[in-house]
């Protein structure tokens, strides 16, 4: 919003008070002031002049040599090139000594041998912006209105002594989107008072009643709480009077006729848009609101023919459209030079009706935006009493009696109780009662005593964005002055931040996959109902949760598991010819037990790997290598070792559904005293079908429910000196059936040997018709060591037979040789 201060000047006195200083004050009482603008570019010495006599120059065609009277002592001789120069105008005179914008220095010229004593200048030269003039006015000399006085300083005629601040407004303040509610503002902040024109007493109604010329109707009584409108009789259109035309320029209005004009000035002065129809081109002078018909046309006066939809608000005349409301007018009634009736219009409409039908026609306008925000209910009838009084003074209009309306219905009053207590408690000041009646007095909101203690504030209408205590407290604060509120020191105790366990150990995964080589992925939540059953292990027996309204088909449910996710990635990146891939995803999954919702489903935190392609880039001399199941069984392998668990991880071959029949397994996580284990995931090649499906290369997969790692790792890492005591080695063969699996042999050895093993690892497994039917050679390596002492051989010999002994008990083991 632009407010002039030579205008915001008629409502309040700004005696005292630079543009800057305003700015300042406004802008620390909580609106923002982005620019001051100085009209006056530089003007100096120029003047109105009256062209007194045009010839044509001796020796050029394209210019006059003008006689002028500017009021100075003797007449003027001014040789002028535009085409528009002509005897009898009031034109602007730049005298000789007079500085123009940009640096242009008048002086004593002669042009083609004849003396030039000044300057007839346009609008751009003298630094206005000329689109903003009427259009007759965008080219050539500015020809200024015949009653304009000889010799008085343009920037007197112009009102070029002007500022401009440019309010820079929060959606909640639009009532500072008029000259009014600036005045208000300013009043309030300044505690000086503010006197509005009375249109109501200076308006003069003649002849009969409006209700017999025209009629008002309202069939969308939601979208249109109140419909008004005067008659007006005998115009004539015309210029209007520039000092009106100074300020709809100054606020960044190019004014057009004295009729679009006013309405467009008390739009600006009183933030409710107005629209001025050619009555005569009415139906019957009727006016009916309604909402658009399904196919409905108009063209508005922009010339541009409008396909309407069932959700815009119309005013038409009973039979065809006449303005898209809140919008813009219809060509069909738009005033022209022909008009000699108006029907003018003041109406409160919808204003997330005219939002979205601006949007959607992409018409945005200063009204349209006034309404989008909701304008003022209470200044519907004095807006409209305020043009009509206008065009009686400037058109010559006859205002028949009274006004013809619809809906009309008186503004609620908003009165909303406060607490001095709460008030300073919420502010940390100690104000009285009185003083905060004095900053409602400033505000103009009339405040009576309720119980002691409090007061009950009645809102005005102006200020719709004013609905609770608290927002009457932030009025008293910004009016108080915010440097004003004392400060206090923060008192209470302090907690230092920190992680929750969950959160540490979801950073702690991810540092140690991310440092290992692998890349992180985000997907979405949302997945197609085919893929929320693909991989069901961690989510057995459970059910999707369907979303009430999702955007699509294939984001319609919640995902159970995130593998079919890093799936699509892998075909995304594969597409893109990057062949090999090691990502992972700490995500959540969402299942519950209902048909239908009725409690909270449950969501677990998951972690998702994908490996696929080579372990590393071809070499001259190492090969590239394909990945494989025991790569992303080492993977995770390291991850428990590193939070403490690889002693309770067990892997237990079987065929979970969406996995290779041979190649995969479910990991369990075993109890502290050695109970029976938890399965937390499955791992394994993709199965041949689903990789087909996708068409991928061999991708391996996994996913841990990290809830029980969560609660149960270990992560904290303790630290020990290097070993001063040697260690010993012992290998071991033995020849077990197939059936048999190495990580239960590894954890018998681990159990029998006791303290002084300090590693265990399986080295070779062999199969062959030497060991006979169904049996394989596992072999594999024990390290010994006391990190107190020097171990005997005896004393690792007698460990190791118990070993070998434990394993020929629990296993059938045969020892080879």
């Amino acid at each position: 919003m632009r407010v002039s201060t030579d205008w915001l000047s008629d409502y309040i006195s700004l005696e005292g008070v630079t543009p800057q200083e305003l700015a300042e004050k406004i802008t620390r009482a909580g609106v923002e002031i982005d620019v001051v603008e100085n009209r006056n570019k530089g003007v100096n010495k120029v003047v109105v002049g009256y062209v007194k006599s045009k010839e044509k120059h001796p020796d050029a065609d394209k210019l006059n040599v003008c006689v002028i009277d500017a009021g100075q002592e003797e007449d003027l001789q001014i040789v002028c090139g535009a085409k528009n120069v002509d005897a009898g105008q009031k034109v602007v005179v730049a005298l000789v000594g007079a500085k123009l914008p940009g640096g242009l220095d008048i002086k004593k010229a002669k042009l083609r041998g004849v003396v030039s004593l000044g300057m007839i200048c346009s609008a751009k030269e003298l630094g206005m912006n000329d689109k903003l003039l009427p259009k007759d006015q965008q080219e050539g000399i500015l020809v200024l209105p015949e009653q304009t006085e000889v010799g008085t300083p343009i920037s007197q005629v112009l009102g070029l002594d002007d500022h401009v601040l440019e309010l820079d407004l929060t959606p909640n303040r639009s009532d500072c989107l008029s000259m009014r509610g600036a005045a208000y503002e300013v009043g309030a902040i300044l505690g000086r008072e503010v006197k509005l024109p009375s249109p109501k007493d200076q308006l003069v109604e003649i002849g009969d009643a409006a209700a017999n010329h025209i009629s008002v109707e309202i069939k969308a009584q939601e979208q249109c709480i109140h419909y008004a409108a005067r008659y007006v009789t005998g115009i004539k259109l015309g210029a209007s009077p520039l000092w009106m035309q100074n300020r709809l320029m100054a606020a960044g209005v190019r004014p057009i006729n004295n009729i679009v004009d006013i309405t467009n000035y008390v739009m600006l002065e009183y933030g409710q848009p107005l629209h001025a129809f050619d009555a005569d081109k009415l139906e019957k002078g009727h006016i009916e609101v309604r909402m658009a018909n399904e196919g409905e046309t108009i063209v508005t006066l922009d010339g541009q023919e409008r396909k309407l939809e069932p959700h815009m608000l119309l005013i038409t005349d009973g039979v065809k459209p006449v303005a898209i409301a809140g919008v813009m007018g219809g060509e069909n009634s738009e005033v022209s030079e022909g008009t000699v009736n108006l029907l003018l219009e003041s109406a409160k409409f919808d204003g997330g009706t005219v939002r979205k039908t601006s949007r959607q026609l992409g018409l945005r306008s200063e009204a349209s935006m006034r309404f989008e925000k909701e304008v003022d209910p209470g200044a519907v009838i004095t807006a409209l009493d305020r043009a009509a009084e206008l065009i009686q003074r400037y058109a010559e209009g006859e205002v028949h009696q009274g006004i013809v309306e619809a809906g009309a219905e008186a503004a609620e009053k908003r009165v909303i109780q406060l607490s001095l207590d709460r008030l300073n408690r919420y502010l940390g000041t100690d104000l009285s009662l009185l003083e905060v009646k004095t900053i409602f007095a400033r505000l103009h909101f009339a405040c009576g005593d309720a119980d002691q203690g409090l007061l009950d504030v009645e809102v005005p209408t102006r200020r719709g964005d004013i609905t609770l205590d608290v927002d009457l407290f932030e009025e008293i604060a910004r009016l108080y002055g915010y440097d004003n509120i004392p400060t206090a020191w923060i008192e209470g105790p302090t907690t230092p931040g920190a992680y929750t366990r969950s959160q540490a150990m979801r950073r702690t995964i991810r540092g140690l996959l991310s440092g290992s080589g692998w890349q992180e992925m985000i997907s979405y939540s949302f997945v197609h109902p085919d893929k929320a059953t693909l991989f069901p292990a961690l989510t057995q027996g459970s059910k999707a949760v369907k979303l009430a309204m999702p955007m699509s088909e294939d984001r319609s449910v919640l995902r159970t598991s995130i593998l079919p996710q890093m799936l699509d990635a892998a075909v995304y990146n594969m597409n893109r010819k990057q062949d090999s891939l090691a990502v992972f995803e700490v995500g959540n999954v969402f299942f519950t037990e209902e048909d239908q919702l009725t409690k909270q489903p449950h969501e677990i935190p998951v972690l998702g790997l994908l490996l696929t392609g080579n372990r590393a880039s071809q070499q001259w001399n190492v090969g590239a290598g394909k990945v494989d199941f025991f790569d992303l069984k080492g993977a995770l392998e390291h991850l428990f070792a590193y939070v403490g668990l690889e002693q309770r991880i067990r892997l237990v071959a079987n065929s979970p559904e969406g996995f290779h029949p041979g190649r995969s397994a479910s990991v369990y996580l075993e109890g502290k005293d050695g109970g029976e284990g938890t399965l937390i995931g499955t791992l394994g090649q993709l199965h041949p079908e689903l990789q087909q499906q996708y068409d991928l290369n061999d991708v391996y997969i996994a996913e841990i429910a990290l809830e029980s790692i969560y609660s149960e790792a270990d992560a904290d890492i303790r630290y020990r000196e290097l070993p001063r005591f040697p260690a010993m080695e012992r290998d071991i063969a033995v020849v077990v059936n197939e059936d048999i699996e190495a990580g239960d042999m590894l954890r018998a050895i681990r159990e029998s040997a006791g303290e002084w093993l300090q590693n265990v690892q399986v080295f070779d497994v062999f199969t062959g018709s030497k060991l006979g039917e169904n049996k394989k050679s596992v072999a594999m390596a024990l390290v010994y060591r006391n990190r107190e002492r020097t171990l005997t051989d005896e004393e690792v010999t007698e460990v190791h037979a118990r070993v070998v002994a434990r394993l020929e008990e629990q296993f059938g083991a045969e020892l080879r040789k």
